[in-house]
């Protein structure tokens, strides 16, 4: 079995920047779309695992809500949706990571 790949900040930086081209995205689009409905259940159950959408994601929810006044509740709501942006994206790109490395792996072997 092969060392798996690590890669160095610059490397991570150059390959960010490279996906800047709208066509480098094409293809990477249609294999999402594609495979949607079960990344939908990997972030799923990794969000769900980590914790991240139980009963401390139902409280936070539910104070967000109650808040009696609207431009503080506003504020929180936009909080706790920025978050759970951040958190989704964070779990998605690293599932799309893993993604990439088993695709990489079942055509090369290994």
């Amino acid at each position: 079995m092969t060392e798996p790949t690590t890669y160095t900040a610059e490397e991570v930086d150059a390959a960010v920047a490279a996906l800047s081209d709208p066509e480098r995205l094409a293809h990477a689009q249609e294999v999402v779309v594609h495979a949607a409905p079960n990344l939908q259940r990997v972030l799923n159950a990794a969000l769900e695992e980590g914790g991240w959408f139980g009963d401390a994601h139902e409280e936070q929810v539910t104070r967000a809500a109650t808040i009696e006044d609207p431009a503080e509740r506003l504020a929180a709501m936009r909080t706790l949706l920025a978050e759970e942006t951040r958190l989704g994206m964070l779990v998605g790109a690293t599932v799309g990571f893993e993604l990439a490395r088993e695709l990489h792996r079942r055509r090369h072997g290994g």
